[in-house]
């Protein structure tokens, strides 16, 4: 039986982090990944036959990586920044919030909102959101804090507002406007089937969505998320990690003893860890005991228009409005709304979501005989979670892309069925994932992208969060504490549990 210091299950992108930093360390590592291809849900692919474009199918933006893990592992990647934040339709009308001309998102809060006060609470909230990423960011690669530190870190405003009660009461009692809130709590249920009124699951969401690497900037990787998988990948390799695909882990004991299933049959390796880039479902699959299976709750659909849309605001370049993240029936009331409906197991009448469109700030995704005749489009639609997909999963993933795209029509100036492009077999681009799609394509039970709810970024035990009743065996993916989302954490703190101890 071959043995390795380390055996990886898993070869998603926290997965490649860990075996790059332990590999580099002159740990001898191996790499187990099912999949043809590592990266996880971090890849570019072809989704339509005969349509050169590389989509981001899953995970689409990178925020949470942080830019010391790209450092040290000498990463050639590329991450570009977008001007423009955000467009929400409201109306006729729309407000724009522009990261390079605060002068201009004024006059578009002035002018949906009707006066000055929500923009000076915007900016008064998000100063103190962005104090919050500057101190707490470093530390998610460090050994936990205990709460109280982190309380005292960030004071007692922030505290209060993003960590101590719910995050749709801050935003209710700081902000006006619906529309207004609505575009601050989508940040609080991106992947998270929530009420922000009442759930501080929510709260939690939030955070891992505004204090990535210390500005909470989602930038656009150049390439597609398949440049940030391969990148990780060729770091892995070139440190000296051992790196097999189509390897299907079977087994995995508590002694360290890795079982897989390849073409030429069943093998065991032994390590002296086991680092666990899987679900702690398909974990406990494996270990042979009973597994909780969590929930997620969005819609993912990719798409390849001929033009961009036009919008009900002439006034508004739809280049802006579309390269930033464009919101979609997310006034507050409308999310609510859409909850309370599918918690009643109803696919949401007016869906909520929100769009941008990865060629307008990284045309090399788009093959040479598209660019300047293609854009495409990237939606994340809120509140479908998996219940909704059980019973009938072809009848209501079609049910939820016609009530997704009435949502789309609703704010724009023409239907966005009359700008997606054809495939040479006559079929419009479009594809759906819904989270019974990622279960049954990619793994993840429930089709929960964080594999598990996401957690708390402090713990009074201490350690480095990835710790589990075996010593043998730690997680370094998304179900790590402080992990989840396109971050390396989880892989970066495993990989430092060992090499700290």
């Amino acid at each position: 039986m071959s043995a390795y210091d380390v055996i990886v299950a898993g070869g998603g992108h926290n997965g490649l982090v860990a075996a790059a930093y332990l590999a580099q360390a002159g740990r001898r590592v191996l790499v187990l990944e099912r999949h043809e291809h590592v990266g996880g849900l971090a890849i570019s692919a072809q989704a339509f036959p005969g349509v050169d474009v590389r989509l981001s199918r899953y995970s689409y933006l990178v925020s949470l990586l942080p830019s010391k893990i790209a450092r040290d592992l000498g990463l050639d990647l590329e991450l570009r920044r977008r001007r423009y934040a955000s467009y929400t339709p409201k109306g006729d009308t729309g407000l724009l919030v522009d990261n390079e001309d605060d002068l201009r998102t004024a006059a578009s809060f002035r002018h949906v909102t009707g006066g000055e006060s929500d923009h000076e609470a915007w900016r008064r909230f998000y100063g103190m959101v962005a104090e919050v990423a500057r101190v707490l960011a470093p530390t998610l690669l460090e050994p936990l804090r205990p709460q109280a530190e982190i309380e005292r870190m960030v004071g007692p405003e922030a505290w209060r507002d993003l960590f101590g009660r719910p995050i749709g009461e801050s935003v209710a009692e700081r902000f006006a406007d619906d529309t207004v809130r609505g575009v601050v709590l989508t940040d609080a249920l991106i992947g998270t089937f929530a009420a922000p009124d009442t759930d501080l699951l929510a709260n939690r969401c939030f955070l891992y969505h505004v204090i990535g690497d210390g500005t909470g900037e989602w930038n656009v990787p150049v390439g597609g998320m398949g440049a940030v998988s391969g990148a990780l990948e060729a770091a892995a390799r070139r440190a000296g990690a051992e790196i097999r695909t189509g390897a299907e882990i079977v087994g995995i004991d508590p002694s360290g003893e890795v079982t897989f299933r390849d073409g030429a049959g069943e093998h065991a390796v032994r390590g002296g860890h086991v680092l666990v880039n899987l679900p702690p479902a398909v974990l406990d699959r494996l270990m042979g005991r009973p597994a909780t299976v969590p929930e997620g709750a969005q819609l993912k659909v990719n798409m390849v228009l001929t033009r961009l849309p036009r919008l009900k605001d002439a006034t508004v370049d739809p280049g802006a409005a579309f390269s930033g993240t464009f919101h979609i029936n997310e006034g507050r009331d409308q999310l609510a709304r859409a909850y309370e409906q599918a918690a009643r197991g109803e696919i949401p009448e007016l869906p909520p979501a929100e769009v941008y469109c990865h060629s307008l700030t990284d045309p090399s995704i788009l093959g040479p005989g598209l660019r300047g005749r293609a854009e495409t489009m990237t939606l994340f639609g809120l509140h479908m979670p998996a219940r909704l997909f059980r019973k009938n999963p072809e009848k209501a993933r079609k049910m939820a892309l016609d009530a997704t795209f009435a949502s789309i029509n609703a704010v724009l100036a023409e239907p966005i069925e009359d700008c997606l492009l054809t495939a040479p077999d006559g079929t419009p681009c479009v594809e759906v994932k819904t989270p019974v799609d990622l279960e049954t394509d990619a793994g993840l039970p429930g089709g929960h992208i964080f594999h598990t709810d996401l957690s708390w970024p402090y713990a009074e035990s201490g350690g480095w969060g990835v710790d589990t009743e075996h010593e043998r065996i730690l997680l370094c993916g998304a179900a790590a504490r402080r992990g989840g989302g396109v971050s390396g954490i989880g892989g970066h703190n495993a990989a430092m549990a060992l090499l700290t101890a």
